[in-house]
């Protein structure tokens, strides 16, 4: 049991002290988050604005967005056409809201 936690220990400490597993309650406040501010122009995981940066799993990858870290990344600085969120959204609405996004992407928008 003692191996069992000293490994646990060694991941925390190797992701870093700002790491957090998401919980459902991140899921659920990450949808209402999204709905109210991202879902004008991602409604269903698209992009009403350029096709080909929607927020689909190939999409994402292909742009290297495929992480919870690349996603709040631009959702805090905005680029080209996406507006920044950092004035609007706290750190934390932010990773819900990125947690909520790669979740879906996983499930196809479904």
């Amino acid at each position: 049991m003692k191996q069992f936690f000293a490994i646990i220990a060694i991941v925390i400490f190797w992701l870093g002290t700002n790491f957090s597993l998401p919980v459902a309650a991140d899921t659920i406040n990450g949808a209402q988050i999204f709905n109210v501010n991202c879902a004008g122009c991602h409604i269903n995981g698209g992009n009403i604005i350029r096709r080909g940066k929607n927020l689909k799993k190939k999409a994402l990858k292909n742009n290297k967005m495929d992480s919870i870290d690349a996603i709040a990344s631009i959702v805090t600085n905005g680029k080209n056409n996406m507006s920044a969120y950092k004035d609007r959204l706290s750190e934390q609405e932010i990773q819900e809201v990125a947690v909520y996004v790669l979740e879906q992407a996983e499930n196809n928008w479904q």
